[in-house]
């Protein structure tokens, strides 16, 4: 039991500061989204002249704004509609539910975080995206183009983030079930999305 608390509390304070560093960022790209969308409406329905790089701008800054905040939200929204099935259970049959779906949602994520690195690392990886470019000088004298596989990494970390956290509740959840939920410190609470 107390390897299985000391791995559960290592895991919180290991996830607790890259989760928040991945809220931070993706409210920035949130954000940062927002703005490349609303250069990409004003171009192509003031000026008539759509552009091709805020169109793939947008979705690279979506991929990762949600592969860095999609893990804060299943740390504490769990599988949210299956939740609600939860509440007209038995606390026994419930907890089941919960730790079947955190094994079964472990084996997928592994899978994922499996899939996510060989894009990064295959053939799809080396290419190269067809309008997003950035500056390689400083004088902005040479560009080049975006890698695939800076959009694809997105996918990779992730499933890799939210892999973490599930091991997390899983080994949470089991303490629990063992009768030693009391020795556990309680999630941090995350505006929005507190746990009922």
């Amino acid at each position: 039991m107390t390897i299985l608390l000391a791995a559960a509390s290592v895991l919180a304070r290991g996830n607790g500061p890259v989760l928040a560093i991945g809220r931070w960022t993706g409210a920035v790209l949130m954000g940062l989204m927002v703005v490349v969308i609303l250069i990409q409406v004003f171009f192509r329905y003031v000026l008539n002249d759509a552009l091709a790089w805020t169109e793939e701008l947008a979705r690279f800054l979506m991929l990762w704004m949600v592969s860095l905040m999609a893990p804060t939200a299943f740390r504490h929204g769990g599988f949210v509609s299956i939740d609600t099935i939860k509440r007209f259970l038995p606390k026994k049959p419930a907890a089941m539910l919960n730790l079947a779906l955190l094994v079964i949602s472990c084996v997928v994520l592994w899978w994922a975080v499996n899939i996510g690195w060989s894009e990064v690392t295959g053939i799809g990886g080396r290419f190269t995206m067809p309008s997003l470019m950035i500056p390689t000088a400083f004088d902005f004298s040479s560009w080049m183009k975006v890698p695939r596989a800076w959009m694809m990494a997105s996918l990779a970390t992730g499933a890799t983030m939210m892999l973490s956290v599930n091991i997390e509740l899983l080994l949470r959840l089991v303490a629990e079930l063992l009768g030693a939920g009391d020795r556990l410190k309680p999630l941090p609470v995350v505006s929005g999305l507190e746990r009922e």
